[in-house]
């Protein structure tokens, strides 16, 4: 595989990344573009009665929403008209985003396109194109992390209307944070308490009791194993962990890659037909959780990367909005028992 860098007319990095070579050739497309430097001010607050960081972004007002399709800013520059990617074609590109939620050296945002094309899914992939963006996820993950302004990486693909997306070409997006999120900071709490009270990880566990019980093991192969959790929050949520307890995407091996993505498009292709032919927009986000930066070793080799993938429909043509309870005090009530969901996307095989 091959990775080249460049700039933007107004400096921003843009990589490509080509399964057997034509990085450095799309990377010699200059950026024809004037573009004048962003106000980009972002700021991040502390709420003292939650304990959690709130992040401030007004300039991402002005970011581009839902542009017709001949004026997509993620698609090649061809014909006349200059996007956000110079080269005429690509494989996968990733750039610093020109609307971040954190940036002057306090994080980093950046944009991972998919594919040149603009009409297709995620689940419309070849493996090999997955194998190539889980290299570029890795590659990512480890120059955002030894940013000193970034905390923890997460490498996520929002897709749907529904769910916000904003740009309809297949795209992702990493965030490196400058803080250790809510969301890991709770769950490394659990870990540790539970390490002290038991001797024993408690990832580990959860892997064990969902192997030994079952009926919501969605997809298992010799080196990954997808479930919906026993306490699920979404109507219809997997989790996709490594057999081998690994902190973050650059400690997974050879095997474990290759493996990846027909598990991956097999989940994403059973979220796809959940709802039958009509419904095969299912809206979902997807992303993956890995070890923060600056841990103690102990920590460190405690947590077990995995990934996260939900949708917000609970069944045809329905949403599921978050209400009083949700929303306000951030009590979850789900719709669909785990073990339904999970008899259900078993079912959706594509």
């Amino acid at each position: 595989m091959e990775r080249w860098s460049t700039r933007l007319a107004d400096g921003r990095e843009l990589i490509y990344y080509a399964a057997a070579g034509g990085a450095r050739r799309a990377a010699e497309a200059a950026d024809g573009r004037r573009l004048g430097g962003a106000a980009v001010v972002s700021e991040v607050r502390f709420d003292p009665l939650r304990g959690e960081p709130v992040a401030y972004a007004a300039h991402r007002q002005g970011r581009t929403y839902l542009p017709p399709d001949g004026e997509c800013p993620l698609c090649p520059s061809r014909g006349g008209r200059r996007t956000e990617i110079p080269a005429a074609d690509y494989e996968v590109a990733v750039l610093e985003n020109r609307f971040p939620a954190f940036a002057g050296g306090d994080g980093r945002c950046e944009v991972v396109c998919f594919s040149a094309e603009h009409g297709v899914s995620f689940a419309e992939l070849t493996p090999e194109r997955v194998a190539l963006v889980l290299w570029a996820w890795t590659d990512r993950t480890a120059a955002l992390g030894r940013l000193p302004g970034v905390r923890q990486v997460y490498c996520f693909e929002n897709s749907g209307t529904e769910i916000g997306v904003t740009l309809a070409h297949p795209h992702g997006q990493v965030y490196g944070y400058p803080y250790v999120t809510p969301h890991t900071a709770r769950a490394l709490r659990a870990v540790a308490e539970h390490r002290e009270r038991t001797g024993a990880n408690l990832y580990d566990e959860i892997l064990a009791a969902e192997r030994a019980d079952g009926r919501r093991v969605v997809r298992e192969s010799a080196r990954w194993i997808a479930f919906v959790p026993r306490a699920a929050r979404w109507p219809y949520e997997v989790h996709l962990y490594p057999r081998r307890r690994v902190p973050d995407l650059m400690s997974l091996d050879e095997e474990e890659r290759a493996e990846f993505p027909e598990v991956y498009l097999d989940l994403l292709r059973r979220f796809a037909g959940l709802f039958g032919p009509a419904h095969r927009d299912t809206p979902y986000i997807a992303g993956w959780h890995q070890v923060p930066a600056g841990l103690v070793a102990r920590e460190r080799e405690d947590f077990a990367l995995h990934l996260e993938l939900f949708t917000i429909r609970r069944g045809p043509g329905r949403l599921k909005h978050l209400a009083g309870s949700e929303s306000g005090m951030g009590a979850f009530l789900n719709d669909v028992l785990p073990e339904s969901a999970a008899h259900q996307l078993r079912k959706a095989a594509p």
